[in-house]
């Protein structure tokens, strides 16, 4: 550093090095204030220099073909055009060397060179030579981490090398906003606004429009569990809960529409919070790598989201899976919740629906279509629909369905219950009493009111053939939903045939005269059971 003051201080003021050098120590190495007092001093010298011997002859300077640049010493011979050995120059009190000398000073200290070694610095005895450096392995993590646990650790390893592989692209912004547990915490001394901005890393506070977009695509960190997968299992089998999965790619935009529609419905985050565990994932995120390895291998194929699922928390079996577009509707996607609530428990002493795989279809040959089997083929080969196609994830839940029976759910104590009764009683004993559905009437058809979300619902009705839809007044009794149904049947074969209504575990016989807002069956799903052999 000092030596390129006292190079610049010479090439400004054209004075000598051993006079800048007195200027700039005088002046605490400052350059201005050194150059100043050298113009107000008229160059002169600070000190008195000792009294020098005559000045030698000008040596003389040449450059050879390599454009190596040559100066004699003061005891070289009179022949200037001598090619000269020295390899050190003194002048004007400092000492320089040429490029081969240095070139060959710094191999012999780097490599060791011993006294065999030739002019190269080579050759040197093997135990001049140092031994290979020992091979390492590092792993840099960023500043500030505090880690808990090596689990810990090693998933915040893991995050940034796959940050890294993603060239950046995991940044948080208003699309992928950070989910720390901290952002969100209601005991945060933060405004709203600021969590918003550090989720978003900033993000949120480039415009107002910027605000708007990261609020309405916000996850919903509200309902949603940041334990790693195993913890979420046990504490899914602990407080007999579903596990509620939401994998998300941020580069598809249907994922962002359910953090927008879907997760922010109230309705919906109220039977999330009472039955289920939320986990949603980034498929890039390191603790989705469990549930993507055992449960969404096709995770990279973009028409397989939005993807949701929900898990069993005790076998690990996952029961039931939305894939694909399009985005469900909350309406919808609560119907199905509920209607998966009724037909699944997670209470031992129920026996929960077992998958039937439906017979497989012989696929014909070529040679055995009709023309239009063929046509047909072709026109789903050309839209996507063949082989060409990504893998398409199939609904487990589907697979419980059988078009001969869809009661649900029923304890597992009691399943030959009936048999039993029926081989002790004789057939021909009277009954005593009128069953409670032998009197309710079947000459009452329904007509739907008009549609008021404060005074009316819709319920969604299962039956083994499917299902339909119809709406009702909140303060009807459910009686009503029992009069419909044996007035207008919806399967034509079934009409007088004696059926159950079940609502999330329960036999809604036993509340005819409840109001269907507290039989809680507002947006609710019930199945029909018909009672035949």
């Amino acid at each position: 550093m000092e030596s390129d003051l006292v190079a610049q201080f010479a090439e400004i003021t054209g004075a000598t090095p051993e006079l800048a050098t007195q200027y700039l120590q005088l002046a605490d190495f400052d350059i201005e204030q050194s150059m100043q007092l050298f113009f107000e001093n008229g160059g002169a010298p600070l000190t008195e220099e000792p009294t020098q011997p005559p000045p030698p002859p000008p040596r003389t300077r040449f450059e050879d073909e390599a454009g190596v640049v040559h100066i004699d010493s003061d005891t070289d011979d009179e022949n200037p055009s001598a090619p000269r050995q020295s390899a050190t120059h003194t002048t004007g009190g400092s000492t320089f060397e040429d490029d081969a000398a240095m070139a060959r000073r710094l191999q012999e200290e780097m490599y060791g060179a011993g006294a065999g070694a030739g002019a190269g610095g080579f050759g040197g005895n093997d135990e001049d030579v140092r031994a290979p450096m020992a091979r390492t392995t590092e792993t840099l993590v960023g500043p500030g981490l505090d880690f808990d646990d090596e689990e810990d650790m090693h998933t915040n390893i893991l995050s940034q090398l796959r940050a890294r592989q993603r060239g950046g692209s995991g940044r948080a912004g208003i699309f992928n906003q950070r989910s720390a547990p901290s952002i969100w915490a209601g005991d945060s001394a933060e405004t709203h606004q600021e969590r918003l901005s550090r989720a978003t890393g900033g993000a949120s506070e480039a415009s107002s429009k910027s605000n708007m977009l990261a609020e309405m695509y916000r996850p919903p960190f509200e309902i949603m569990s940041r334990v790693p997968w195993d913890v979420a299992r046990e504490e899914g089998r602990e407080n007999e809960k579903w596990l509620l999965v939401n994998v998300q790619d941020t580069s598809i935009f249907d994922c962002q529409v359910l953090n927008r529609d879907l997760w922010k419905d109230k309705t919906v985050q109220e039977t999330v919070r009472e039955h289920f565990i939320f986990l949603q994932f980034s498929k890039d995120d390191p603790k989705a790598a469990p549930y993507l390895q055992y449960y969404f291998q096709a995770s990279d194929v973009s028409d397989n989201y939005p993807h949701i699922a929900i898990v069993d928390p005790r076998t690990g079996e996952q029961m039931k899976v939305w894939s694909g577009p399009p985005v469900i509707k909350p309406a919808e996607f609560l119907m199905q919740l509920h209607e998966f609530l009724d037909r699944y428990s997670l209470n031992h002493n129920v026996r929960n629906p077992v998958a039937k795989r439906k017979s497989e279809k012989k696929e014909k040959t070529v040679d055995a279509m009709t023309e239009e089997e063929m046509m047909e083929m072709a026109i789903n080969n050309s839209l996507g629909g063949g082989i060409a196609a990504g893998p398409k994830l199939e609904d487990p839940d589907d697979l419980t369905r059988s078009t001969e029976d869809v009661k649900g759910k029923g304890r597992a104590t009691n399943v030959h219950d009936d048999d039993a009764m029926a081989e002790t009683y004789p057939e021909d004993v009277e009954e005593v009493e009128v069953s409670p559905f032998s009197s309710i009437p079947s000459n009452r058809p329904h007509a739907e009111p008009a549609a008021d979300p404060a005074t009316t619902t819709r319920i969604q009705f299962r039956h083994p053939s499917g299902r339909v839809i119809r709406r009702f007044a909140l303060s009807d009794p459910v009686q009503r939903i029992y009069e419909w149904l044996k007035a207008d049947p919806p399967l034509e074969d079934k009409a007088g045939v004696e059926f159950e209504l079940n609502a999330m575990g329960q036999n809604l016989i036993d509340s005819l005269t409840t109001s269907i807002q507290d039989a809680g069956l507002k947006n609710g799903t019930v199945m029909i059971g018909y009672l035949e052999d």
